[in-house]
């Protein structure tokens, strides 16, 4: 069974251990900053009442930022990830939201593959972004 929580600081130790053990994006002290800025909401996917995944996005007025989306490795290629974006354009819908942006390395092609099925296209590039200087790929999707 398929179900979605909403995170709170609390849990910011639970969000740092899926990201060490997926894309390893964030320390510690920038979980805990992320729970603290305006507009952010951190959404997990359970499947029976396991988390395997989370999303952070943040909404400013009529437009979402998705900071960090991730399913542990285990869960991956069975779905979950579909589900947990489609909860996030859910959930962004309802909030009057008009466009999602996101940033994804440009050597990640199966994330690349994954936002080109939910129509993100790719409206710029930030040159040597990442710590291994990979270029980040500015994506965009229009609700």
């Amino acid at each position: 069974m398929i179900s979605f929580k909403e995170l709170d600081y609390k849990e910011f130790e639970l969000c740092y251990e899926i990201d060490s053990d997926t894309i390893c994006l964030w320390t510690k002290k920038q979980w805990k900053f992320e729970f603290n800025k305006r507009g952010v909401k951190v959404i997990a996917i359970l499947v029976r009442k396991e988390i395997i995944g989370i999303y952070v996005v943040q909404t400013i007025i009529d437009e979402a930022q998705i900071n960090f989306f991730s399913i542990k490795q285990k869960y991956r290629r069975k779905g979950y990830g579909s589900y947990l974006m489609r909860n996030l354009i859910k959930q962004c819908e309802n909030l009057s939201v008009k466009r999602i942006l996101l940033e994804v390395s440009d050597t990640n092609s199966i994330a690349e593959v994954f936002y080109n099925k939910f129509k993100f296209l790719t409206v710029g590039r930030r040159k040597n972004y990442y710590k291994n200087g990979s270029d980040a790929v500015l994506k965009e999707k229009i609700l």
